[in-house]
């Protein structure tokens, strides 16, 4: 991510000209809607090239910085330049690549959207009231056949795990089928209903916890999935449904793309069918996850691997371990707040190697999910093992590398020896700035200052191996601004405050600074994803992909708007798929 430095925006005209557009009069006009004017018009429908001018273009192409124009035509940008020609009008507004999430879960996202909110809730009795809320909108929810969802519950704010039982004592909740994930989905949360579907004698499952006390309802990891295969999915109509509500959501934040880390084939397969309708807005680089989690499925990946503009499959999604928060990571050393336990890997050393081996061999990128410091250095070591396969013989790892481009999803707790291996490999990390922010209430806990201070949330010292930045969302929310204000400010988006309420950002020596952070959600999952040259910036032969703002970032006062910093428009392969609804066309008189 240490390329060519964002320039200041510029306009690309001569200094005369330049003051004219500096003492423009910007003319607000009725809203007309994006299909009534004729320049919509074609652009909806195709009709040729379509040339836009606006008051500064930043493309992130190094040969040419700035621009004000660019032309578009069957959704690619063939010519991009600086305003030269008085017929052209200038729209009010700046304009950057589209943005990309480097790590999301499209279809749980738009469930979650479909379901209770428990983020935020500060006891049980405001998880219990948003669930009667939820129940009073939908009074049919909560049979065998149609179970509530929710997300976003955390024990650490209630002093202990949930229980069951937690549900039962209210009367408009009791007898009704909840799976209530946690805040960040390596635990489920479910009602005494859904108890009574399992066995008397609920084993222990390797990988995985079933928590028992202050009693049962708590069901970690790969002890999930004893509760998931029970769940009744939803048909193929209602996913359709939290597709599309999911990508209006996310182009309403600027993003264009974003990595899907972890789609099953019934579910790459609804989205390949999906790509080709009006529904489809934002570009998918999926990860294939096996129908059961951490093997070798090659046939089915031979069934769902395509490359198209719009949708890809080519990577897969493994998993070391588990989360941070419920102690799931797994550590070389005890936690410091719980030493009785490491965490725990949820498939041995061995094992992974040689799925990493195998799916390299395959062709397939190889991304595997590591928090713990114990998690990524045996990742580290699976996609090694995996370079060695695939490039026998070849002495710099690096090289092959830079080739098939495996990645750790998270990468958040590395030891400084596998750090540098990191380096020295060039292995890719996919990390996510708000996870930072917002483990910094518990994480120094979890893991004790010296070891938080060497090892944890690592960005600034990763700059050189081409970090993905992303937000996991829904365990976060996607707004990509939001994440470039916790990598540079290394405060919470939420609250505006480093840990425990300080004003100063959390070990704000890892901090990126603000054209790193930007090109974190361009670059870096163009590259990450193989379309380098493609995706993340505007010049000629690239998607047609941007985001229009009502003010350049690098010029904010104070860095806490971008908490909440508004986009105007975004637009994917030369089509309008979000206008905030207040605007007005506008255009700049010259």
């Amino acid at each position: 991510m240490t390329g060519t430095p964002i320039l200041k925006w510029g306009l690309g005209l001569s200094a005369a000209v330049a003051g004219v557009v500096a003492l423009a009069v910007v003319r607000f006009q009725q809203p007309l809607g994006p299909l009534l004017r004729p320049d919509f018009l074609a652009e909806e429908h195709g009709q040729g090239p379509q040339t836009y001018c606006y008051q500064g273009v930043r493309t992130h192409d190094a040969d040419r910085p700035v621009a004000q124009c660019f032309t578009v035509e069957d959704g690619k940008f063939t010519r991009v330049f600086p305003w030269d020609d008085a017929s052209l009008t200038v729209r009010s507004g700046l304009v950057i690549p589209g943005l990309w999430d480097g790590h999301g879960h499209l279809l749980q996202y738009g469930e979650f959207l479909h379901s209770v909110d428990l983020f935020g809730a500060s006891s049980f009795d405001e998880v219990r009231s948003r669930l009667r809320d939820y129940i009073r909108t939908h009074p049919d929810a909560g049979t065998r056949q149609e179970w509530i969802r929710g997300v976003g519950w955390d024990q650490n704010i209630y002093g202990r795990m949930p229980t069951a039982a937690d549900i039962e004592e209210d009367e408009v909740l009791r007898g009704k089928f909840f799976m209530l994930d946690r805040i960040d989905v390596h635990c489920n949360w479910v009602s005494q209903a859904v108890l009574d579907l399992l066995p008397g004698e609920v084993p222990d499952v390797p990988g995985g916890e079933v928590v028992r006390k202050p009693g049962m309802g708590v069901f970690c990891d790969n002890a999930m999935d004893m509760i998931v295969n029970m769940f009744p999915k939803p048909d193929n109509e209602r996913k359709r449904s939290f597709v599309a509500t999911a990508m209006s959501k996310l182009n309403e934040v600027g993003l264009v793309g974003m990595h899907d880390a972890g789609a099953s084939p019934e579910t790459l397969r609804l989205y390949a069918d999906m790509a080709h309708t009006d529904d489809w807005t934002v570009r998918v680089y999926s990860m294939l996850e096996c129908p059961q989690r951490n093997t070798f499925c090659p046939t089915d990946a031979a069934n769902v691997t395509q490359e198209s503009d719009m949708f890809t499959v080519k990577s897969v999604k493994l998993f070391a371990d588990g989360a941070l928060g419920s102690w799931g990571s797994a550590m070389l050393e005890p936690y410091s707040d719980r030493p009785d336990t490491s965490g725990s890997l949820l498939v041995n050393a061995s094992t992974l190697t040689e799925l990493a081996k195998s799916w390299a061999s395959f062709g397939y990128q190889v991304n595997i999910h590591a928090i713990g410091d114990l998690a990524n250095r045996l990742a580290v070591d699976a996609l090694e093992e995996a370079l060695r396969t695939v490039c026998p013989g070849q002495e710099d790892l690096s090289e092959c590398q830079a080739r098939r481009r495996f990645r750790i999803e998270h990468s958040q707790i590395i030891h400084e020896d596998d750090q540098k291996r990191i380096h020295a490999i060039g292995i890719i990390p996919s990390i996510q700035p708000t996870h930072a922010t917002s483990d910094m209430a518990y994480a120094e806990l979890r893991l004790g200052p010296e070891r938080t201070r060497r090892e944890a949330y690592r960005m600034r010292s990763l700059l050189e191996v081409n970090p993905i930045l992303g937000s996991d969302f829904p365990v976060e929310p996607p707004n990509p601004f939001q994440g470039i204000y916790a990598a540079v400010t290394r405060k919470s988006p939420h609250t505006g405050y480093g840990a425990g309420g300080s004003t100063d950002g959390w070990h704000t020596d890892e901090a990126l600074d603000l054209d790193d952070a930007l090109l974190g959600f361009t670059r870096g999952p163009a590259f990450g994803a193989f379309m380098e040259g493609k995706a993340g910036l505007i010049k000629e032969g690239a998607f047609a992909d941007w985001v229009v703002l009502d003010e350049p970032l690098e010029d904010l006062v104070d860095l806490e708007h971008l908490r909440d910093f508004p986009v105007r428009e975004t637009w994917v392969a030369g089509r309008r798929v979000y206008e905030r609804p207040s605007d007005s066309d506008s255009e700049v008189d010259l």
